[in-house]
């Protein structure tokens, strides 16, 4: 590249209004599930048709709170709902395997919250599931699909910040430490590295691909499960750059990430704009201090959840077998990173159904 650019591209994700609707079925109807709803209702033409809970109380309070047809005290009667095109598992990791082979089964495609699974051979099992199936499984890693993400992309694919060096990015937030809290708790899959540490992981993926090499250390919560985490991710020989992602469940960081290349950076998130994962600006700064910026997108904050929503219905509607912006195979990836570092920091969850693994 011979000039740092006058414009920053023009995303190419499409009005979240576009994509056809859709039947969907609420698994596990907790906080994030009422986030999810209040955006597709927002901003897309999906339609939640029905909520499945353990408890068919609750069930029925989300489907009173946000005018849902239909509410079931089981999660077998909510995939086996003929109305119900796709599932969204919003339970806590430990659940998500099962879960999603529930509505895979019943041959439902299944949107699953980050993380997909507590570890990559559970994950390569929803996979080949669904492939077999023929119905789409898709991590909700949700700022993926959000239109600043294709902008980032671009600016990659294009060189116009030159050969990536070094990716940064930190996800922490403070937890008052709670025995009962998910997030401490080992039976549900807690931890800093699978709620919090997802999003920096993910991010260092999509820019970088799988690391050769990782290198990592991390600090117990009372509970057992990893407080805080912080891993060096090694790339090459073919694309010699580093990333260092970090995450904590005991301060509040910046929570902000950065793609340092030989040409120009691209920085995203911080104390005025929020976490780098939401909608927020990108911005490109030269090696002499030029700067480009590209402003937040009208659909900000979490209602951002919209667009993986938006996503999902499209590849159902193209007959297409899983998505180009996060298939299966790097999700499966993804986890087996999250695997090493569990393994380098002794990390291990009781009753997971297949022991973490690293190929």
């Amino acid at each position: 590249m011979s000039a740092f650019p006058t414009a920053i591209p023009v995303s190419r994700v499409p009005d979240p209004a576009v994509a056809p609707g859709l039947g969907w079925g609420i698994l596990a109807p907790g906080g994030i599930a009422r986030v999810f709803t209040n955006a597709v209702h927002r901003h897309t033409r999906q339609h939640i048709v029905a909520v499945g809970s353990r408890s068919a109380e609750r069930a029925a309070a989300f489907a009173r709170e946000f005018g849902v047809d239909r509410a079931y005290g089981s999660y077998l009667e909510l995939v086996d709902d003929p109305g119900v095109d796709v599932v969204y598992v919003a339970s806590p990791h430990s659940e998500h395997r099962a879960q999603a082979l529930l509505a895979v089964a019943a041959g439902k495609h299944v949107l699953v919250e980050k993380a997909f699974t507590r570890n990559a051979a559970e994950a390569a099992e929803v996979v080949a599931a669904a492939r077999a199936a023929g119905v789409v499984a898709m991590e909700a890693m949700w700022t993926r699909f959000l239109p600043q993400t294709d902008v980032i992309r671009q600016l990659l694919d294009d060189g116009t910040i030159g050969e990536v060096v070094t990716v940064l990015a930190d996800h922490g937030q403070y937890f008052l430490p709670d025995p009962e809290h998910r997030v401490f708790n080992p039976a549900l899959a807690g931890g800093a590295l699978l709620d919090l540490g997802v999003y920096p992981i993910s991010f260092a993926s999509f820019v970088l691909g799988r690391p050769e090499r990782i290198i990592a250390l991390g600090s117990p919560a009372v509970t057992g499960v990893d407080a805080q985490v912080t891993a060096v991710l090694q790339h090459g020989p073919a694309r010699p750059a580093q990333a260092t992602v970090t995450t904590t469940l005991a301060a509040r960081t910046p929570t902000t990430a950065s793609i340092s290349g030989t040409v120009a950076r691209i920085e995203l998130g911080g104390a005025d704009d929020g976490p780098f994962y939401v909608p927020v600006p990108v911005n490109v700064i030269s090696r002499t201090g030029e700067r480009l910026v590209r402003p937040v997108d009208a659909i900000a904050g979490h209602e951002g959840l919209c667009h993986e929503a938006a996503h999902l219905a499209q590849l159902v509607a193209d007959g297409a077998p899983e998505s180009p912006l996060l298939p299966g195979a790097e999700t499966v990836e993804i986890l087996a990173t999250i695997d090493e570092i569990r393994r380098q920091i002794g990390l291990r969850f009781p009753n997971e159904s297949r022991p973490p693994t690293v190929t």
